[in-house]
């Protein structure tokens, strides 16, 4: 095939996705999505600008976006750096006063304004914020310990739905605020579904580094529901760090939440895949 006649092809496929794309594109015209951009999905510079020109294209389609972001190995990084030690109970980081002054420090600082800066330079209007702005996210202590890790226990959405309706894409750092004042590291995918749940969101996307559910036979599981999710989970086929993930979506739905996806963040134009195509990505749950 001449090099002409292969890049008209190109064009055409292009052209009928697109308008393939016009029922989706109609259906969630207006629709409230949040995305949870995790750190081991954020990869290098190229992928970083492919998910901000994600996010600036659903925005530009009439998707009001939430961006809501972890940042697990920068913060790895930046306590071994400091020589502080870091450790771990089910999962969640021991957080101690030290700790979280990193952890506010390199997600309200490094990460959100490297996603923030992303997001403009793809022609976003994007601000960064973390949950202690304007008491976005109220938490109680999670576990004594644990030290100063929160569990969201109120959450205003007066502030994002503001930014909203000023043409704002909000990019949130999953850290809390206490009732005395204290600041509290959250887990991103908690925070991710509160925040979800509180704005009663038509889609939650939980980016993560696998491709979806999978039974037992190794194989992603398209669409569940949350009674699946329950008898997987005491089957012992969904285990391991897909468990709180399952249960994060679980918690969304009982929130409000319309539908959580979980799919591979690392997969180009992932969240475009999911919302605008007939194959979608990952793991759609719903009841």
């Amino acid at each position: 095939m001449k090099k002409q006649d292969m890049m008209n092809t190109d064009w055409i496929a292009t052209a009928s996705t697109l308008s393939k794309a016009l029922p989706y594109l109609q259906r969630y015209e207006g629709a409230t999505v949040v995305i949870k951009f995790g750190g081991n999905a954020m990869g290098d510079a190229a992928e970083m600008d492919s998910f901000a020109r994600d996010i600036v294209l659903m925005h530009h389609v009439g998707i009001n976006p939430v961006v809501v972001h972890g940042g697990g190995p920068m913060i790895n990084d930046m306590l071994t750096r400091l020589n502080i030690d870091s450790s771990f109970v089910n999962g969640k980081r021991v957080t101690d006063a030290a700790t979280v002054e990193v952890v506010e420090m390199v997600l309200s600082g490094r990460v959100n304004k490297r996603i923030v800066s992303a997001i403009m330079g793809q022609g976003g209007r994007a601000v960064g914020l973390s949950g202690k702005d304007a008491n976005l996210m109220v938490c109680e202590p999670a576990d004594p310990t644990l030290g100063f890790v929160g569990e969201p226990s109120e959450i205003s959405v007066d502030v994002i739905r503001q930014m909203h309706s000023s043409g704002m894409i909000p990019v949130i750092a999953p850290i809390g605020v206490g009732r005395n004042g204290e600041t509290f590291n959250v887990n991103g995918d908690t925070a991710a579904g509160a925040i979800a749940a509180a704005l009663k969101a038509d889609r939650f996307l939980l980016l993560t580094d696998v491709e979806g559910v999978k039974n037992e036979n190794g194989e992603v599981l398209t669409q569940l529901t949350p009674t699946q999710i329950k008898e997987m989970t005491a089957a012992g086929v969904i285990k391991g760090g897909m468990i709180p993930k399952t249960g994060t979506a679980l918690a969304a739905l009982d929130g409000g939440v319309r539908a959580v996806v979980i799919l591979d963040g690392r997969a180009p134009n992932a969240c475009l895949l999911e919302l605008f195509t007939d194959h979608g990505a990952g793991s759609l749950i719903r009841s």
